[in-house]
């Protein structure tokens, strides 16, 4: 089985080419939305993070998201405290989705932070979404309704596309000039090929 990583920067289209491989047949695991489910559902989570915040963070059975975003918000340390505790979980869980499709030839999980989270090593091939930076910015400005201030801050708190480019194994470049869904298919044809 082939485990293809998806990753790329913010509005770079990771997840159109998702939904594109999703379309050719290939599961796809969405690590930002599994992340989310898991973090509001997981026991282990809600013990490990009222531990490190305080019982504040939970109204009731529900995590408080503004509350726990404004502790890490430019808190390297407890950014880092908080990843220790999530990703872990998403790995695990990650791993069993994996176990559930082992007939499958290829499967893939789609996330903005494959290499930091190091969730890399559960793949065996990576992929990376590229889009010229100015491009990035003006889908991510219309896409959240933000400032280009915003969103290059968001751009450089992410690895940059140079270094993530160099790790892949592959590159799909959303820039207009190539079909994606030919790159698409002749990467999924490929990697199907290899498991022959």
């Amino acid at each position: 089985m082939i485990k293809l990583g998806i990753t790329g920067g913010i509005g770079s289209g990771k997840s159109t080419v998702s939904e594109i491989i999703k379309l050719l047949d290939v599961p796809v695991y969405i690590a930002d939305i599994e992340s989310k489910k898991i973090t509001e559902s997981s026991p282990v989570i809600r013990k490990k993070l009222i531990e490190a915040f305080g019982e504040d963070l939970y109204d009731g059975e529900k995590l408080n998201k503004p509350l726990l975003a404004s502790y890490i918000f430019n808190d390297k340390q407890k950014l880092t405290i908080t990843n220790s505790i999530i990703h872990p979980e998403v790995d695990k869980d990650f791993c069993r989705w994996v176990e559930d499709r082992n007939s499958m030839p290829v499967v893939a999980v789609e996330t903005a932070i494959l290499f930091e989270s190091g969730m890399n090593r559960f793949t065996n091939k990576v992929l990376m979404v590229y889009t010229p930076l100015e491009e990035r910015i003006r889908r991510t400005m219309l896409r959240d309704k933000t400032s280009r201030q915003k969103v290059e801050e968001r751009i450089s708190s992410q690895m940059p596309d140079e270094k993530k480019a160099e790790m892949a194994d592959y590159i799909i470049y959303n820039d207009e000039k190539k079909s994606l869904i030919q790159q698409c298919t002749d990467l999924i044809n490929i990697l199907r090929s290899q498991t022959l």
